[in-house]
């Protein structure tokens, strides 16, 4: 791995050794997963403990890195985005030290929904969320295209999405 691929891997998050979970994090984070409003007596009921102790368990797994936040799923095409796309970019070799800047530039970009970067045949890929086809061409072409650090760009169309989110092991 180079410094500037290190960079680029290293830029969001640093690696972290896994958290000691026990057996009440595991049902916390089950639970949360399934259901990230429910109320604290309610979790804490369901999991077998005071609300006072959930409390603290959900705080101290937010401050350990093992919760990232709480969101909202939104449809995206009850929003008006009614095409997905996966965008697999190819960064030039001569162009390595600029993984981070683009990086950091297509994370800025409203129509991203996830951002990849990887090993392989291809260094990143872009899931967006877009209006239309024409949408995605220019994000291509604007964003990407025109990169200097790009040597090329794919894209597939997304026809069905589905996401269940990662599955916390009993």
């Amino acid at each position: 791995m180079t410094d500037s691929t290190r960079a680029v891997a290293n830029d969001r998050r640093p690696s972290q050794a896994p958290a000691e979970l026990d057996e009440i994090d595991r049902s916390i984070l089950r639970i949360l997963r399934a259901n990230a409003r429910i109320p604290n007596n309610q979790l804490a009921e369901r999991v077998g403990i005071a609300p006072s102790t959930c409390v603290a368990r959900v705080k101290s797994l937010v401050t350990r890195g093992v919760i990232t936040g709480f969101t909202a799923n939104v449809d995206p095409s009850s929003v008006g985005l009614s095409l997905q796309a996966l965008i697999s970019v190819t960064i030039r070799a001569g162009a390595r030290n600029l993984m981070v800047e683009l990086g950091q530039e297509i994370r800025q970009f409203p129509e991203v929904v996830q951002l990849y970067f990887l090993g392989g045949a291809e260094d990143f890929i872009i899931h967006v969320a877009v209006r239309d086809s024409a949408a995605v061409r220019d994000f291509v072409l604007d964003n990407l295209s025109a990169h200097p650090a790009v040597a090329s760009t794919r894209t597939s169309l997304v026809f069905d999405h589905d996401y269940s989110g990662l599955s916390i092991a009993p």
